[in-house]
């Protein structure tokens, strides 16, 4: 595993953060390092799969980077007639993720996508995964994404969200903030590389609040709808048709 120094050295003009060939190289640590609880919820992913994938639908993983989750989903179902479907608009990763599935062998076909996730078609489904995926969106693309979703799924079909969030408390949005950081800093992560990702960021991860997430699910359609993880200000919801 390649290690992130991405922002370990001043960087005079720091642009938006974006998947490029350095991300992508360096993505499995980065992720590891900054995201607090991604390691369970990739192995929950897949306990989920194991419940709610049935014969002969369709999964989709809409931005699967590398294809942790997706790894984790073949590993966990025994349905027949399952189709996968990764999608990711970073060539680099979409690379990377063909590469590292080659590496498991499964009998489970699994179609890795370059494409933007809001064109993907989304039909026989009874998985969908963003994980980590819609905070990189426009906030004005949300809720036709996830409405899309809720149409292609099947009758009891899941759609996993897992986010940073923001808290509309100020004192403990700033709590959970410095609480983040120390786990950067424990990570190993140092005071310059916290602040130059963080600026990096700015413009281009835009969250919302738990409350957020779930009218906007309402409003998509869904009814049953949990908060199921949080670790600081990230965590991921389930939302069942």
């Amino acid at each position: 595993m390649s290690k992130d120094t991405l922002f370990s050295a001043p960087i005079e003009k720091l642009g938006d953060f974006t998947f490029d060939e350095s991300v992508a190289e360096v993505f499995p640590d980065m992720i590891q390092r900054s995201v607090p609880g991604y390691s369970n919820i990739i192995t929950a992913i897949g306990m989920l799969a194991s419940r709610f994938v049935t014969h002969h639908s369709n999964v989709y993983d809409l931005g699967c980077s590398r294809g942790a989750g997706i790894l984790s989903i073949r590993r966990n179902i025994d349905k027949s007639g399952v189709q996968i479907i990764g999608v990711d608009n970073s060539e680099p990763m979409v690379e990377r993720c063909r590469r590292h599935l080659d590496a498991y062998h499964s009998d489970i076909p699994v179609d890795i996508l370059c494409d933007d996730i809001r064109q993907i078609d989304i039909h026989n489904a009874s998985m969908v995964v963003l994980n980590f995926t819609l905070q990189f969106l426009p906030r004005e693309d949300r809720l036709a994404l996830l409405s899309k979703i809720y149409q292609g799924l099947n009758p009891n079909g899941i759609l996993v969200l897992s986010e940073k969030f923001t808290f509309e408390n100020q004192t403990m949005n700033e709590l959970l903030i410095d609480l983040h950081h120390t786990f950067k800093r424990a990570n190993g992560y140092s005071e310059l590389e916290v602040s130059q990702k963080r600026t990096a960021l700015e413009n281009v991860m835009l969250t919302d609040s738990i409350e957020t997430h779930k009218e906007r699910l309402t409003q998509a359609g869904f009814s049953q709808i949990e908060l199921w993880f949080q670790c600081f200000n990230f965590g991921s919801m389930i939302a069942i048709k």
